[in-house]
C-alpha cells in the first residue's frame, strides 16, 4: 500500500513537471520561428546603388504640418540631408512651410536633387502665395530642384475642381524652366485623365497596403507593376515616375496586408529590382517615419520610412539580416520567465480543495502559462509601437497589466478551487465583497480586461480603418480567464446581468469585424476568436444568492 501511495505521489509531481518542460519547449519554438531572418535576393538600401528618390519631411516627435507656428530648424533638415545622401540621388518634398523653404539650399551642399512640392488646397490666395515662393526657390537653386509638383493628391482630398487645379498648373509652368507635373494616386489619374495635357510628367502614387482590395505583400511589387502599366498605357508620350510606393513596418492588417519589417524590406526591395530591371523611376515613400500621422492614420501611418523615426538610423543596412523581430532572444527569456513563474505559482498554491488538482487544471496552467510565454514578447512590442498619447500608453499599459497578471492569478485560483469572480462580488456593496485579496485582484483584472475589450470591439467597429488588433495581450489576458470560468465555475446562482450584456456585444462584434476585415486577415479572425471567448467566459459567471 505504501508503495502505490509513494508512485501516485511521483506521477502527480512528473505530470507538472512535463507540462512545465513542454511548455518551455513550445516557447523556446514558436519565438525560434517567428524570428527567422528572411534571406531577400537583393538588398532593401545597398549603398552600391543609391536610391532614385525618396520622399522627405523633417518632422521628428511631436512636430507636426499641422501647426502653423512650426518652423522646423535648418541644423535638423541638414543632418537629415547628409544622411539621405548617402543612399539617394533625389529627394521628393511635399511642402514649403515649416522651414522646408531652406530644403533646396541644405540639398544642393550634399549633392541631393529636389522634386519641390507645393502643398496647394482650398485657401486660392495662400495657393498663389506658395506658388510665388516656389517659383522663386526654383530660379534661386536652378541646379538643385529638377521638377516641381503642383499639389498633391488634391483631387483624391476633393480640396479643389480639376478646373481649378489645371488653372494653377497653367499658371505655374510658363514661369520656370524646369519639369512640372502634379502627384496623385492611379485611380484619379485614370479618373481626370485631362489634367495630363498641363504636365511634363505624370507623377502617381501606388500604395498597395491602402488600396479598396489590398494585396499580400508577397503579390505587391508585381500589383504595382501591372497597374503602372495601365497607367502607362493610358499616357502614351507620357513618361510615368510613380511618385510614391512603399509599405509599412508596423500598424495594422487589412486583408491579407500586413505591416511588418520583413514584408517592407521584400517590397523595397522587389519594386526596386523591377525598376532596375524595365527601367522606371521610383521615388519611395519614404525616407523617415513620422510619429505625428499616427495620430490620423493610426499607428501604420507613422512607419513607412527606411529611417528609424526616433534614431535616425537605416532599418535595413545591407547585409544585415532581417526579421520581424530583432529583439527575439530577450522577447523570448521574458516569456520563458512568466510561464515558469505561473507553474511556480501553481505549484506552491496551498491546496483548499479535498482532493489534488485534477489533469484538466494542470493542463489549463500549462495552456495559460504557453500562450503568455509565446505572446508576452509580441505584446510589449506592440504596446512600444501602438501606444500614441497619454491615452494610448494608459490602456496599452492596463492591457498589458492584466495580460501578465491574468496567467498568475488564475494558476492560483486553480490550484486552490476558486471560481471567477463576478463583477458584484468586486464592486458591489461591502456584505458582498469576497473575502480573499488575492480572488478580488483576479476580479479586478477581469473587469479591466472585459472595459478593454469591449473599448477596442467598438473601436473596430465604428473606427476601424485606423485601429490596431489587440489579439496578442487580450488573448494573454483572456485565455487563463475562460479556463478558470469552465473548469472552476457555478452551475448555481442567477446569471450575472452585466456580464450577459458584454458577451452579447463581444459575439456581435466578433462577428461583424470578421466580416469586415475579410477571411484573409488572420489578426481580425484571431481578435474575434478572442473576443468569442472571452464573451463565453462571462455567460458562465453567476451571482451568488447572497449578494
Amino acid at each position: 500500500m505504501y508503495s502505490s501511495v509513494r508512485g501516485a505521489g511521483l506521477i502527480g509531481f512528473r505530470t507538472p513537471l512535463a507540462l512545465l518542460f513542454l511548455s518551455l519547449g513550445i516557447i523556446v519554438a514558436a519565438w525560434w520561428w517567428l524570428a527567422t531572418p528572411v534571406a531577400l535576393t537583393r538588398a532593401p538600401i545597398d549603398d552600391a546603388s543609391k536610391l532614385e528618390c525618396v520622399s522627405y519631411a523633417p518632422f521628428r516627435n511631436d512636430q507636426t504640418p499641422h501647426d502653423p507656428t512650426l518652423i522646423v530648424s535648418p541644423e535638423q533638415i541638414a543632418e537629415d540631408l547628409k544622411e539621405l545622401a548617402k543612399v539617394s540621388k533625389c529627394i521628393r518634398t511635399y511642402s514649403i512651410d515649416n522651414g522646408l523653404d531652406k530644403v533646396p539650399e541644405l540639398a544642393s551642399r550634399v549633392g541631393l536633387k529636389v522634386l519641390l512640392g507645393v502643398w496647394i488646397g482650398r485657401d486660392r490666395a495662400k495657393n498663389a502665395q506658395l506658388c510665388d515662393i516656389a517659383v522663386s526657390l526654383v530660379k534661386d537653386h536652378p541646379g538643385t530642384v529638377a521638377a516641381l509638383i503642383v499639389g498633391s493628391e488634391v483631387l483624391l482630398r476633393g480640396d479643389m475642381t480639376v478646373g481649378d487645379l489645371r488653372q494653377t498648373i497653367q499658371t505655374v509652368k510658363p514661369r520656370v524652366d524646369v519639369p512640372v507635373t502634379y502627384a496623385d494616386v492611379w485611380e484619379f489619374w485614370l479618373r481626370y485623365r485631362e489634367v495630363a495635357a498641363d504636365v511634363d510628367f505624370v507623377t502617381a502614387h501606388f500604395l498597395p497596403y491602402w488600396e479598396d482590395l489590398p494585396p499580400r505583400a508577397e503579390d505587391a511589387a508585381a500589383h504595382v507593376d501591372d497597374v503602372r502599366k495601365q497607367v502607362v498605357a493610358a499616357f502614351p508620350g507620357k513618361e510615368i515616375l510613380i511618385g510614391e510606393t512603399g509599405w509599412p513596418s508596423h500598424g495594422r492588417m487589412r486583408d491579407g496586408a500586413l505591416a511588418s519589417r520583413v514584408n517592407q524590406a521584400r517590397f523595397i526591395s522587389e519594386i526596386l529590382e523591377r525598376a532596375r530591371r524595365d527601367k522606371f523611376r521610383v521615388n519611395l515613400f519614404e525616407a523617415y517615419d513620422e510619429p505625428w500621422k499616427r495620430r490620423w492614420e493610426g499607428t501604420v501611418g507613422g512607419y513607412w520610412g527606411l529611417f528609424d523615426g526616433a534614431e535616425r538610423k537605416l532599418k535595413y543596412p545591407a547585409g544585415v539580416a532581417i526579421s520581424n523581430y530583432p529583439f527575439w532572444k530577450l522577447q523570448m527569456a521574458g516569456g520563458l520567465l512568466l510561464c515558469m513563474g505561473v507553474f511556480a505559482v501553481a505549484f506552491f498554491t496551498p491546496k483548499r480543495r479535498l482532493a489534488s488538482p485534477s489533469l484538466a487544471s494542470w493542463v489549463a496552467v500549462a495552456v495559460s502559462a504557453t500562450a503568455g510565454g509565446i505572446l508576452l514578447g509580441i505584446s510589449i512590442d506592440k504596446m512600444l509601437q501602438e501606444s500614441y498619447g497619454l491615452g494610448g500608453w494608459l490602456v496599452q499599459g492596463f492591457l498589458l497589466t492584466a495580460a501578465v497578471t491574468a496567467p498568475l492569478l488564475s494558476s492560483y485560483a486553480l490550484m486552490s478551487g476558486q471560481r471567477l469572480p463576478a463583477f458584484l462580488e468586486v464592486l458591489g456593496p461591502p456584505k458582498g465583497l469576497t473575502p480573499l485579496f488575492l480572488s478580488n485582484m483576479l476580479g479586478v483584472m477581469l473587469i479591466v480586461t472585459t472595459l478593454i475589450a469591449a473599448q477596442t470591439a467598438l473601436s473596430l467597429i465604428f473606427d476601424a480603418r485606423w485601429r490596431d488588433f489587440p489579439f496578442a495581450a487580450l488573448t494573454m489576458a483572456v485565455v487563463p480567464l475562460w479556463t478558470l470560468a469552465f473548469l472552476n465555475g457555478s452551475k448555481s446562482g442567477e446569471r450575472a446581468l452585466s456580464e450577459a450584456v458584454f458577451a452579447g456585444l463581444f459575439a456581435l462584434a466578433a462577428v461583424y469585424i470578421v466580416f469586415n476585415e475579410g477571411f484573409q486577415n488572420w489578426q481580425a479572425m484571431w481578435t474575434g476568436a478572442t473576443y468569442l471567448l472571452l464573451g463565453s467566459a462571462l455567460w458562465r459567471a453567476r451571482t451568488p444568492a447572497a449578494v
